[in-house]
């Protein structure tokens, strides 16, 4: 429809004259839990600097499986085996950024054992990945509520790989939520 020299379209039309666009995409973002500042910082880390320079873009991704699994993750992880800070109430209000929650997710054997397993994968996969060509790979991590051990384990592998040499997207999409 046009009207007064603009094509306007309603939302129906809008979206069968954009379909086509999802398929041959490169890469799809799902802002549905962006904030515009967030959606900010994903372009800049995705498409600046360091996109122009080539080779594979990692994105960490914590979330909760309540609020459902992210559907741009390449590799999804189920942590919710771990012992939950959520249920030590001088740790309910934190969050995995914080060291009381990284040393008690941490003060247990399966927790070690998981993050030094994961760093293997990750050593492993991440060059196949690179040399088949892959731009982009999003891990994400994910346990009850996206708060706790998601988070604490995507910050700790966002030091791995720092130390790597490479510089991970990190998101944190269930942080906020109750």
């Amino acid at each position: 429809m046009n009207v007064g020299g603009k094509n306007v379209f309603k939302p129906a039309q809008l979206a069968t004259a954009l379909a086509h666009l999802r398929e041959i995409a490169n890469r799809v973002i799902d802002t549905t839990s962006l904030t515009v500042h967030q959606l900010k910082d994903q372009m800049v880390h995705s498409y600046g600097p360091q996109a122009a320079k080539g080779g594979l873009t990692v994105s960490l991704v914590s979330f909760g499986f309540k609020h459902g699994v992210p559907y741009d993750a390449d590799l999804v992880f189920d942590v919710r085996f771990l012992p939950n800070p959520h249920f030590v109430e001088r740790l309910r209000a934190l969050d995995g950024r914080d060291p009381a929650v990284e040393e008690f997710v941490m003060s247990f054997s399966e927790s070690r054992e998981l993050l030094s397993r994961l760093e293997g994968l990750l050593k492993f996969l991440l060059p196949l990945y690179e040399r088949e060509g892959k731009a982009y790979l999003t891990v994400a991590i994910g346990c009850t509520g996206g708060r706790h051990r998601s988070v604490m384990l995507v910050e700790a592998l966002r030091s791995f790989l720092t130390g790597l040499g490479l510089s991970p997207i990190v998101r944190h999409r269930d942080l906020d939520r109750e």
